[in-house]
């Protein structure tokens, strides 16, 4: 959510769409099914003005392409001015996408500068030799990376502190992110 607001602010967006990753080629971990993640985002995100939980990349079958969704949007809003919002974990990793040379002639790439718990900025340099533009959204300092929500969940803690409640609700009833 602080992203969320973060872009909307700092770029002036007219529209930020949320989109829940499909069939991830990149994750060794299996994904929470699609259905779960599209609900707990629309959960989170429904209070905020402008966003769109768009559900397209869980609607593909196969592998499931930043480039491929970039390029769908450009069709779908010709002449619009596109952005890609990532975290700072997943600029780092840029380079290894799929077609990723292809991505800044279709949207600036902005990465969320996390500050750090201690409310240090952390400066992101990851791409600073690249000749893309990169812009950095400055992001308050966040107690918890989502690995560790999954994690405390995993060990029964409460996470209600850390993600809206009515996340924190959906993810103890469908019992996500659990052992067995």
């Amino acid at each position: 959510m602080a992203l969320a607001r973060a872009a909307l602010q700092e770029l002036q967006l007219d529209t930020l769409r949320i989109i829940p990753t499909g069939n991830a080629w990149h994750k060794i971990r299996g994904l929470t099914p699609a259905v779960h993640r599209l609900v707990m985002a629309q959960l989170a995100f429904s209070a905020l003005d402008k966003v769109v939980i768009d559900p397209r990349e869980t609607q593909r079958s196969g592998a499931s392409y930043t480039i491929d969704t970039l390029q769908e949007l450009q069709s779908e809003f010709p002449g619009a001015q596109l952005f890609l919002i990532v975290g700072e974990d997943q600029a780092k990793a840029l380079p290894s996408w799929h077609r990723w040379e292809e991505i800044p002639r279709l949207a600036i790439i902005c990465v969320a500068a996390r500050a750090s718990v201690t409310g240090e900025s952390v400066h992101f340099d990851a791409l600073s030799n690249s000749p893309m533009e990169i812009r950095l959204l400055e992001m308050p300092p966040i107690p918890a990376s989502a690995t560790e929500i999954r994690h405390a969940v995993a060990n029964r803690q409460n996470v209600a502190p850390l993600v809206f409640e009515p996340v924190a609700r959906y993810i103890e009833h469908h019992h996500l992110y659990q052992t067995s």
